[in-house]
């Protein structure tokens, strides 16, 4: 039998699998066993920010795991300790709870929003349109895409979705009884969709009268994905929790609620807990992502090329009018909306030795690690052109 068959065999069948094969990656090139070389421009889905084999990860793990690779959370832990505190050094934030994965901040945060109101009388949990927070059932119960949801209610009560930079529908459901909005500032699954400067100046005036928590779900677009470390920077506002998982990292899985001063002393011992949530090994790995984005430039980096890479998608766009419909995003969160389904192009750029990736069915989602360089980028552009090219004539032919 074949891996792939062995595969279909033993695990549920969640996965559509791509007819690859890689065993092992370097820098922004993943490897098959024949040799061939794969530009990977979506990085594990955003997680690996630093891309493969970075031998600082490498070195950090080695030594971590050699002193220990578990410990208990009764315990003191000083990888955890330390990335910890560069993430109140990043954000200003009061307070950390470590997760397993983004998931599971997103259930901690509504247990926390749940917490706070619940002495307020508030218990409503709104949410934006077409949003992708998880697939847990809190994150079910707070999102309004029928093909995750159906077929797995009921789900939690007083939870509602906001239309996407709907201002009116905004104003008409937020109330007194509002305990949290929770959005992406930059939408991730949703098809590459930044939130609108007007809409969030109207949450914040309605925050100020309503007293509601705001939550950033920066899950996909955190640790200087869009050029400033989190997306909601580019927005002026101070969230009261901030969520992070994907590159956190490096790789290894690890999640990180961040609490303001309004959250701070919400959980209260044995309110809330984990068992292998801030693994020292995955923490370990973290403190090096953080050292690479916040002192290495990849921050700065990931808004120079991103800067750049959107304005050579934009004048592809100008090539290709009648087939691509909009390029939008922030730094390396890059997405090109098609007049089509998407899936053919993914496919044609496999072929060519470029992985990218496709939401929304008509989205193609550009997620490359921070340390992609222009000449990747032209190495994208001039295969996505020749791809379109197949697919349709370009203006004036």
């Amino acid at each position: 039998m074949t891996l792939f068959e062995r595969d279909a065999e033993t695990h549920f069948a969640t996965y559509r699998r791509l007819p690859l094969e890689f065993v092992r990656g370097e820098g922004m090139e993943l490897l098959t066993a024949e040799g061939e070389r794969y530009l990977d421009m979506f990085s594990g889905v955003a997680v690996n920010a630093l891309g493969y084999a970075h031998p600082s990860i490498l070195r950090a793990i080695r030594e971590q795991s050699e002193r220990y690779v578990h410990l208990s959370n009764y315990y003191l832990q000083e990888p955890q300790i330390l990335l910890a505190e560069r993430l109140r050094e990043a954000t200003g934030c009061r307070r950390v709870f470590f997760a397993n994965t983004g998931a599971e901040t997103v259930e901690g945060a509504l247990k926390i929003a749940r917490r706070w109101g619940s002495g307020r009388g508030k218990t409503q949990i709104l949410t934006l349109s077409n949003a992708f927070h998880g697939r847990t059932m809190g994150a079910l119960s707070m999102m309004d895409r029928p093909g995750y949801r159906e077929g797995f209610g009921p789900f939690l009560p007083n939870c509602q979705t906001v239309a996407h930079n709907d201002i009116e529908d905004l104003r008409g459901l937020v109330n007194d009884q509002t305990a949290a909005i929770m959005l992406e500032f930059v939408q991730g699954e949703g098809g590459i969709r930044p939130v609108s400067e007007e809409f969030v100046r109207a949450l914040e005036e309605l925050r100020r009268r309503f007293d509601f928590l705001l939550v950033a779900d920066e899950i996909q677009s955190g640790i200087g994905r869009t050029g400033r470390f989190s997306a909601y920077e580019h927005y002026g506002v101070t969230p009261d929790l901030i969520l992070v998982a994907k590159p956190l990292g490096g790789g290894l899985p690890l999640g990180a609620i961040l609490a303001g001063e309004r959250t701070a002393e919400v959980l209260q011992p044995g309110m809330h807990g984990t068992t292998f949530g801030g693994n020292p090994v995955a923490c370990a790995a973290g403190a090096v992502v953080l050292k690479e984005v916040l002192d290495g430039g990849l921050m700065d980096n990931a808004a120079s090329t991103g800067s750049y890479m959107k304005t050579r998608l934009e004048q592809l766009a100008r090539v290709f009018p009648e087939t691509i419909r909009q390029v939008r995003g922030l730094g390396l969160m890059l997405g090109m909306e098609l007049a089509t389904e998407c899936a053919e192009i993914v496919t044609a750029m496999r072929d060519r030795r470029v992985l990218i990736n496709c939401t929304e069915g008509t989205v193609l989602r550009f997620l490359p690690p921070l340390i992609v360089e222009r000449r990747h980028v032209e190495a994208t552009i001039e295969a996505l052109r020749d791809v379109l090219a197949l697919h349709a004539p370009p203006a004036g032919t």
